[in-house]
């Protein structure tokens, strides 16, 4: 099958487009004949050595957590789940041919692959990052660069359980940003002060690591009240950084349900072949993201 992998840390041109062994599903696993993989910033720091600690790497590597697709193994133990099925879910190595998936959840009716694989990384640290967060219903959540993919969720899933939301994005994205429900205004100079005049805020998520830890802190009050999926240096100001996945068959499950009753929506910005990964990791690691990117296979 044809893969792409990577046989040392770098840059978007460590990434090559291979002919590898096809994966097969072990025992609680199921393989997929990958239609579409999404492409997530954890894809590029991993590709960079950066985030080692959760994502242990052994080189080469693959690349790619999120996957949608055609079921065509089910490996043993597995129930519920037949060859010809459409899921999507997370695994290893998805921008391929085929992948085999640890956790997965039929796809909604309406939704294309394309679609489809760019949920599940994303609900998961949405939904995760919402819960360490402790915001709720009544209160006001900052959403550091909030029009990309983790984003587009949160806003959305916010809105659902009540939570007020302030989100900051380019000047290109604040109708997207409102459409979503937020309050929204631009970063870069002045920012702070454009917040505080949409309210006062409760707790803040940096999603974009644009170095604005010190502020969110400022404005929350609480390093304990601020979440960063995207600043490693997160600890220096007290602040929790989150990188590792919790239950992702519950947010499967979770975004279903959502999908399903209308209350989210994530677009798909742009697709790419796989040949052309190094430069999605490119316009992914530029930010400035509607929604989400993907490989198309």
């Amino acid at each position: 099958m044809k893969r792409v992998s990577f046989a040392e840390f770098g840059g978007p041109d460590v990434l090559h487009l291979e002919d590898a062994e096809e994966p097969h599903a072990g025992p609680g696993r199921i393989r997929v004949a990958v239609r579409a993989a999404g492409v997530n910033p954890v894809d590029w720091r991993v590709r960079e050595g950066q985030i080692l600690g959760a994502h242990p790497v052994t080189l080469p590597a693959g690349v790619g957590l999120d996957a949608a697709g055609v079921v065509d193994e089910v490996g043993a133990g597995v129930d519920g789940v037949e060859v010809g099925d459409r899921v999507f879910g997370e695994g290893a190595s998805t921008y391929a041919e085929f992948a085999v998936l640890s956790a997965w959840a039929r796809m909604p009716e309406g939704l294309t692959f394309e679609e489809a694989a760019g949920y599940p990384s994303v609900v998961e640290t949405a939904l995760r990052i919402l819960r360490e967060v402790g915001v709720r219903s009544g209160q006001t959540l900052l959403v550091s660069g909030a029009s990309g993919g983790v984003g587009s969720a949160v806003l959305q899933i916010a809105r659902e359980r009540g939570i007020t939301v302030i989100g900051t994005a380019g000047a290109a994205n604040q109708d997207y940003l409102r459409g979503l429900g937020a309050r929204a205004t631009t970063y870069g100079e002045g920012w702070v002060e454009r917040v505080r005049r949409l309210g006062d805020v409760d707790a803040a998520l940096d999603l974009a690591g644009s170095g604005v830890l010190r502020d969110l802190v400022e404005l929350t009050g609480d390093p304990g009240k601020v979440v960063s999926i995207a600043d490693l240096a997160a600890p220096e100001f007290g602040v929790r950084f989150s990188g590792v996945a919790g239950s992702v068959p519950d947010a499967l499950a979770e975004a279903v349900d959502l999908i399903a009753r209308g209350k989210l929506h994530i677009p798909v910005e742009k697709s790419y072949p796989l040949a052309e990964a190094a430069a999605a990791h490119i316009d992914s690691q530029a930010g400035h993201t509607r929604g989400r990117r993907v490989i198309v296979v």
